[in-house]
């Protein structure tokens, strides 16, 4: 017997805007529990999302998120793989690292319900932030 679990949409995109007015764009990353592992239809979907926006106008955050499972000091850890492993990505794909920025968030601030699996699944993930260059 086979279990799949399926992740949010590969890789979803959403769009805000920052205190001064500027939109912003994410990209999300989603992750299997425990794993800091970028699948190849991630990956580009990622580089193809980059590729389409004007990069000089932004600057590159990479913001990584855990559930609660396993822990304070084992999220932390694996938090910072996730930035890591996106971070790894995109030197090799030849972006400019100087303007690349990472905020590891563990499982601190969730954006969804850790109290079930849905919000947990969502939780899992790297967000490719596009942030506007300072005026």
């Amino acid at each position: 017997m086979s279990i799949f679990i399926v992740l949010p949409s590969a890789v979803s995109q959403y769009h805000g805007v920052d205190d001064n007015g500027k939109p912003y764009i994410v990209k999300s990353i989603f992750f299997r529990g425990g794993s800091y592992y970028i699948d190849e239809e991630q990956k580009i979907e990622v580089l193809k999302f980059l590729d389409e926006q004007i990069l000089e106008n932004y600057e590159i955050h990479i913001h990584s998120h855990t559930d609660p499972i396993g822990g304070k000091e084992y999220n932390e850890w694996l938090s910072k793989m996730r930035s890591l492993s996106a971070y790894r990505m995109l030197e090799i794909e030849g972006f400019m690292m100087d303007h690349i920025y990472i905020k590891d968030h563990d499982f601190e601030n969730p954006e969804f319900d850790n109290n079930t699996w849905q919000g947990r699944l969502k939780n899992r993930r790297v967000d490719i932030v596009l942030w506007p260059l300072p005026a």
